[in-house]
């Protein structure tokens, strides 16, 4: 096994690995493939991958192994064939993903709280699909960010235009799903493959209608994204391909759910005339289904045999016998055929009549459609992003939320959890949140319970949403884009890989520190607990210093109260701590903590908070008496002043005005009159700073 095969497979254990023979990875065959496969609309990608050699020797290796597996080859120029690298899209590792429960609940798998469970209010598989997809790799382009942020306000503020396309969305079928079956020829015509073909032309007739009715609900719309999607609905293509299916297929054959329903419509859809043995067929069909159980009847008395009437989706309505002793097939009159056994039941029937009915007209039909398959694949791309467009403004309208900027700075007003407001029975405890270039390190401390770690996804959480066109639950929300998104949280061991918590840590903050960029989105949560408290300090304290070089914004949660100090060395650094308020409780005779999940600028005054915790617990007070009385002799041996000298605070105010100044000069979009006053309002704060230190 290969390194690369082996990191797969560690990652992802639930993906099967099939080998595929080193000769099929042949990059001119890719691009051969590429050439005869792709539909005209998209043959540019070939100018793309032509020097991808990788790329394309993949492509080759997975048509063959398609080919081997399936046992079916796709018609030429019937494919939508893309390259996507990692361009204007954001990067989340998988334990990101994990940690933030993008797509999975870590308590429970099934659980819906996750961020794709309350954002997922999609009405097709290919909206559900495309959502998933940028959760998983938000965009990072503002164009395309900031017009999907103008259609959904739109939808909010015209509800008839969204209910009607929401009206409209919901009744399509899976496209994806639809395209690849009909690109597919089977090597092999046989019954299975028959009714495929019939099942496939009703599905897309009951997608083509709906085409007229998908451009009327855009009509209204003012947007710019909206009216071309409008334009590309008007291609003669989609009423071109419902007319040649109307030609064949009635057109009062509609799609039906339920197997006994279809399985009707399709041994009535296709025309008479069309095929002489086709009307023969159907008539001895019609015939059978209106008489069925008078003829097994007469059938049953005629041979002296006990048979009865069975159905599956396979073979539909057939005759059934039960095998006496010594029985078999060769026992059976010649007049039934497909004979076949099952346990101790024989089960047979009449020509076969699907297979009859499409063998030649529908494959016919089929390679006719597929001249005008492209206009299919931008109808699929309209369908799942206009379906993940409407489930944002869902979203926005089942809670407060607003619409973020996009600027330098991360901060958000009275910000909430998404997942956490969706699943409490109370509102939970909204909190600010504030990074730029001169306030890029966030220092985080608290109690255990103070909220320190939700705070964290919070942060990232926001950040997801807001580059995938969403509204976020705030007050104020912008956000500086991020190009990559990191986590370091969690404590558990990793048994697989043989993997103590320390060692994942040490793994994690490895591709971190070698990854992270000026533009990066760092979130780390008590990093350093599985070793002692001196080296936890120590690679804490080093590994900050080298994420403050890379000027990602980072958000640290620590117990570590010695970190704090590095407010005093690098004036980017800043500090902040989750309140908890104390009362007694007479009843207990003990001080009662109350977490207020509310966070404050500075450091915590707590201490000793995690025995405090313990003493709730049932362990002996004598335990806890002499856990006191070690901890309080710990910390007066390594009581350290705080205070900072004047020099240090003098030059962080002066780093701090430069920084906004050079901000302001960068991207400030103010006019020359609120500029002026944000002038003076640095200078007057400059001011204050400098008078309180010469105090």
């Amino acid at each position: 096994m290969t390194n690369l095969s082996r990191l797969i497979h560690d990652k992802f254990q639930n993906t099967t690995i099939s080998s595929v023979q080193r000769k099929y990875f042949n990059e001119t065959k890719g691009l051969l493939y590429i050439k005869q496969l792709c539909v005209p609309e998209y043959n540019s990608v070939e100018l793309e991958v032509s020097s991808k050699y990788y790329c394309l020797a993949a492509t080759a290796a997975l048509i063959k192994y398609l080919e081997f597996i399936q046992n079916t080859m796709y018609a030429p120029a019937s494919l939508k064939i893309v390259f996507k690298g990692s361009e204007k899209t954001a990067m989340i590792d998988i334990s990101t993903a994990k940690n933030l429960e993008l797509l999975q609940n870590i308590r429970d798998p099934r659980s819906p709280h996750t961020l794709y469970g309350i954002l997922n209010f999609t009405k097709t598989a290919s909206g559900a699909r495309l959502l998933r997809s940028n959760i998983l790799q938000p965009l990072s382009d503002i164009d395309t960010i900031t017009m999907r942020q103008d259609i959904v306000s739109e939808l909010i503020e015209k509800p008839d235009i969204f209910y009607n396309l929401q009206a409209v969305i919901s009744r399509f079928l899976d496209i994806d799903h639809l395209l690849s079956l009909c690109v597919q020829i089977p090597k092999q015509e046989n019954v299975k493959t028959a009714e495929s073909k019939i099942t496939n032309m009703m599905y897309l007739k009951h997608i083509l209608e709906l085409v007229t009715p998908l451009k009327e609900a855009l009509g209204n719309c003012e947007n710019a994204v909206f009216k071309a999607y409008y334009k590309v609905l008007e291609d003669t293509r989609f009423a071109g391909m419902l007319c040649k299916i109307n030609c064949i297929i009635y057109e009062d054959a509609r799609y039906q759910k339920g197997s006994l329903q279809m399985r009707s419509q399709k041994c009535f859809a296709v025309k008479p005339n069309m095929n002489g043995l086709l009307d023969i067929s159907r008539q001895t069909y019609t015939e059978m289904m209106d008489d069925i159980n008078d003829l097994v009847n007469q059938l049953g008395e005629m041979h002296h045999l006990p048979l009865k009437v069975g159905c599956s989706s396979n073979r539909g309505f057939h005759v059934q016998l039960y095998c006496k002793d010594g029985m078999t097939a060769y026992d059976l009159p010649g007049e039934f055929i497909k004979v076949t056994k099952f346990k101790n039941t024989f089960s047979f029937t009449t020509p076969d009549l699907i297979k009859m009915n499409g063998m030649s007209v529908m494959t016919e039909l089929l390679n006719n459609i597929r001249d005008d398959i492209g206009a299919l694949y931008k109808l699929s791309e309209i369908v799942a992003t206009v379906d993940m467009l409407l489930s944002f403004a869902h979203a926005c309208t089942l809670s407060d939320f607003v619409k973020p900027e996009f600027t330098d700075t991360l901060a958000v007003k009275q910000g909430r959890h998404p997942i956490l407001e969706k699943i409490s029975l109370e509102s939970p405890m909204p909190n600010n949140i504030y990074a730029s270039d001169d306030s890029n390190f966030i220092i985080i401390t608290g109690p255990n319970m103070s909220g320190k770690s939700t705070y964290l996804r919070q942060v990232a959480l926001l950040q997801i949403m807001a580059q995938i066109g969403s509204f976020v639950p705030a007050e104020y929300a912008s956000f500086r884009i991020a190009n990559q998104i990191f986590s370091r949280i969690g404590s558990d061991d990793d048994l697989e890989t043989n993997s103590s918590t320390f060692t994942m840590e040490m793994r994690e903050m490895n591709y971190i520190l070698q990854t992270a960029r000026g533009n990066s989105l760092v979130i780390i949560d008590e990093l350093g607990r599985g070793t002692s408290a001196e080296e936890g300090v120590g690679l804490c304290f080093s590994i900050c210093e080298h994420l403050l070089k890379t000027k990602a914004f980072t958000f640290f949660v620590t117990h570590f109260a010695e970190l704090t100090s590095l407010d005093s060395l690098y004036p980017n650094v800043e500090n902040y701590y989750f309140e908890v308020r104390r009362s007694f409780n007479s009843a207990a005779e003990c001080e009662k903590v109350i977490y207020t999940h509310v966070l404050s600028k500075g450091r915590t005054e707590e201490k000793h908070y995690g025995i405090q915790l313990a003493e709730m617990s049932t362990l002996p007070q004598i335990v806890i008496t002499e856990a006191k009385k070690m901890a309080h002799k710990l910390s007066d041996e390594k009581r350290k002043t705080q205070t900072q000298n004047k020099e240090v605070r003098i030059e962080r105010a002066i780093f701090k005005l430069a920084t906004r100044l050079a901000q302001a000069a960068k991207s400030s979009l103010l006019d020359e009159d609120s500029l002026k006053h944000y002038m003076l309002s640095l200078k007057k704060k400059y001011e204050e700073e400098i008078n309180e230190f010469e105090e």
